[in-house]
């Protein structure tokens, strides 16, 4: 079983890089794609809704 799939992956280069490859981006391009979201809610929308929360506690009108 080992043999055959050795035997392929020497055969057929391209074959193992897509298949090994692609895999590999996947996980790269989701890791980057995460980071970029966390990114996005710590320097982007967690500013504004602290902003807005001090903005409605400093401008309450009923005193709560």
């Amino acid at each position: 079983m080992i043999a055959t799939i050795l035997r392929v992956i020497a055969l057929r280069p391209l074959l193992s890089i897509a298949i090994l490859g692609i895999p590999v981006i996947l996980l790269i391009a989701v890791g980057l794609f995460t980071i970029m979201a966390v990114k996005v809610l710590i320097f982007v929308v967690l500013p504004i809704v602290v902003v807005i929360w001090a903005a409605r506690k400093l401008f309450a009108q009923n005193g709560d």
